[in-house]
């Protein structure tokens, strides 16, 4: 058992097998299957490359041996920072069938984020491409190799410089180690409230479950075609039903370099894509392209939104613009999923955010003094079920506050549930701002202004927008005269901070307000921008 994980209480985890939701199956047998299953058909397209389930499920077996004789065993941490590109998938599986663990990190993140995942997981390897969006992965990985010397092995997608190429591992494969589907699959990232994000060990029972259920909801089977627009390292794109679902039921998933309408549209019309799934600015971005292009759309069948609250004004837009079903979409890394149903009334997909996906999902709604609140009534949503975890990895303190002592996960959101059980999200009671599907810690960027010279106190909160739902704003106590907002942004760049953490809008400010008990009131500063400018009126400057 992987030392830092919080496995599920023995009867819980005899009830969930027992009711069928634990199969017993993992990663590397699933795909094994599907290869004898589906053979020759074609299970990811990226640009053109096409690999049949036979042809991934042998590369995976052939990366596997090589990646076990550079040393890489059951239970070593992988951090893989891949975009869209097949090679995501042999990396994943290869990993899975040696039961070592992908920590997935996001193609946004820099040497700050990159540094801490490789330090906190212990690392034993570090897998990225050599350029992507023009940004040179190579010179990152320099970066985190000077901070952490002892990292074995840098792995390269592409040109490898003095680091490993990836396409020269394959080797025969190999005898490996079973693997038990109880254990730790992979270790995915939190949105954290509170400093750098939280790891989330999922394993292959809970998370091959939400796949299966996720796949029969949004009726995958081995006609669907997904297309993979947001970042595949995501949990939301990776398996709600994202590839992963797509791969258990036997689809295609084709792969998009970038989330523009440009990459996109002639994607869905030349792959004939059946469904894919966007963050509401996004879903905003390809509503408005619609109108004037002239790519056919017309085999996509199911738009799923989620990541953010989408309005229900632009939820009611997509069947007019795209002639398909739109899937509202709430989840989280941690486990509980929810959708609406593809068959649900109209009112129910516009105006909710979906009903869990398991009927043994348990779902309270409780106010601020742990009490049941009624139905339509707002209140914090805590969760528990055969697919959300027990605890973080290696985080006892915050674990305690996260989880009740009878295994329930407080998730952070205030929601309303109504009398049939869907879900209304109303916002967040954590300090987080969700921009557009991004989670941000604040407490992570204020602790970077807190370094530069000129900032005594730094707080970070959320400001509306109608494109993206929330963005950034950081008031700034500046130590004598006030320095530029552009050298804050550029001194937050410099210390490897992912770019969509970098402050929408500073504003500088003499004191702070405190609440009743001293603490600096992130309410009244929350207000107070909301004041200052109007939703339509934000820019990110």
């Amino acid at each position: 058992m992987l030392t830092g994980f919080t496995p599920w209480p023995e009867e819980w985890a005899d009830k969930y097998r027992k009711d069928g939701c634990w199969k017993g199956e993992t990663f590397g047998g699933m795909l094994k299957e599907c290869a004898a299953l589906y053979g020759n058909q074609t299970a990811v397209t990226c640009k053109d490359v096409h690999w049949s389930y036979k042809e991934l499920d042998e590369r995976a077996d052939r990366l596997a041996a090589g990646l076990h004789k550079l040393g890489i065993q059951k239970e070593d941490r992988v951090v893989v920072q891949l975009p869209n590109i097949a090679e995501f998938f042999e990396v994943i599986f290869a990993l899975f069938r040696l039961g070592a663990l992908p920590v997935f990190a996001l193609p946004s993140h820099r040497s700050s984020e990159i540094t801490y995942f490789c330090e906190f997981a212990e690392a034993k390897a570090y897998i990225i491409p050599d350029m992507h969006s023009g940004f040179d992965y190579r010179a990152l990985a320099r970066q985190v190799k000077d901070k952490l010397p002892d990292l074995a092995h840098v792995i390269v997608a592409g040109e490898a410089e003095e680091f490993q190429e990836l396409s020269s591992l394959h080797r025969e494969p190999v005898q490996l180690k079973d693997i038990s589907p109880a254990e730790v699959a992979f270790l995915q990232l939190s949105g954290g409230s509170t400093g750098l994000s939280k790891l989330i060990p999922r394993t292959h029972d809970d998370y091959i479950y939400s796949l299966r259920i996720s796949a029969e909801i949004c009726g995958l089977d081995h006609h669907s075609v997904y297309l993979a627009a947001l970042p595949t390292a995501h949990n939301y794109p990776l398996s709600s039903p994202g590839v992963l679902g797509t791969l258990y039921a036997g689809g295609r998933v084709v792969l998009s370099p970038t989330p523009s309408p440009d990459d996109c549209f002639p994607l869905i019309e030349k792959e004939r894509v059946t469904i894919t799934a966007l963050v509401p600015p996004l879903a905003m971005v390809w509503m408005d392209a619609s109108g004037s292009r002239s790519d056919d759309l017309s085999s996509l069948q199911v738009l799923q939104v989620g990541g953010a609250k989408f309005s229900a004004e632009a939820a009611r837009r997509v069947k007019s613009a795209f002639g398909c079903t739109l899937q509202q979409v709430f989840g989280m890394a941690e486990g509980l999923v929810n959708y609406t149903r593809l068959d649900d009334p109209e009112e129910i997909i516009v105006n909710t955010q979906g009903r869990p996906m398991s009927p043994f999902d348990e779902v309270r709604v409780l106010d601020d003094d742990g009490r049941d609140v009624a139905p339509g009534e707002a209140g914090h949503l805590f969760t528990r079920g055969p697919y959300t975890i027990r605890g973080y990895y290696k985080a006892p303190e915050h674990n305690e506050r996260s989880f009740t002592a009878d295994g329930f996960y407080q998730t952070g959101d205030i929601v309303k549930l109504t009398a049939d059980g869907y879900i209304i999200v109303e916002g967040r009671a954590k300090d987080q701002i969700n921009r557009g599907g991004e989670k941000i810690a604040a407490e992570e960027v204020e602790n970077h202004l807190l370094a530069h010279p000129a900032v005594h106190d730094a707080a970070m909160v959320s400001m509306p927008d109608d494109f993206l739902g929330e963005r950034s704003c950081v008031f700034v106590i500046p130590k004598g005269e006030a320095p530029k907002p552009g050298e804050l942004k550029a001194f937050l760049r410099e210390r490897g901070l992912a770019a969509y953490k970098i402050p929408d809008r500073i504003e500088f400010i003499a004191s702070f307000p405190k609440t009743g008990v001293g603490k600096v009131s992130k309410k009244d500063l929350r207000e107070t921008i909301a004041q200052k400018v109007k939703p339509a009126e934000i820019k990110q400057s």
